[in-house]
């Protein structure tokens, strides 16, 4: 999992995205999208939408609200444990930064969450019936 999140950090710290503690030493990254100027909760509304779960999160010293904040947090437990690993962790950051930009364009979301879907089902979730 921390393999993972160190390899998920630098291909979004590639991307231009701001990490808060500048990437990751566990399985957790906290992104702030103040940079990208896109509040968190639109973006983790876009990235849901994308087919891809994660939470909007307050960064440190964030002017936003609480309930509409500047970051958002994801990770890397449920990819491990579907067997995905560094490789895939770029496609991942990939997806993420399209989405952000796609925030307000349903079709392109739908799209992003088509090729997600592609990718999973050769790595399904254990203990879950398909």
């Amino acid at each position: 999992m921390v393999t993972n999140a160190k390899a998920l950090a630098a291909a979004m710290t590639d991307r231009g995205y701001s990490l808060v503690s500048g990437g990751t030493d566990n399985h957790l990254l906290l992104v702030d999208l103040t940079p990208q100027n896109i509040p968190g909760k639109k973006a983790a509304k876009a990235l849901d939408l994308a087919g891809i779960e994660l939470n909007y999160n307050s960064v440190p010293y964030d002017s936003r609200k609480p309930f509409d904040p500047s970051g958002v947090r994801l990770g890397t437990p449920a990819l491990t444990s579907r067997g995905l690993d560094e490789k895939h962790m770029v496609q991942v950051a990939e997806w993420f930064d399209r989405a952000v930009k796609a925030a307000e364009d349903e079709a392109a979301l739908t799209a992003i969450a088509a090729e997600v879907k592609r990718l999973l089902a050769d790595y399904p979730a254990p203990g879950l019936l398909t």
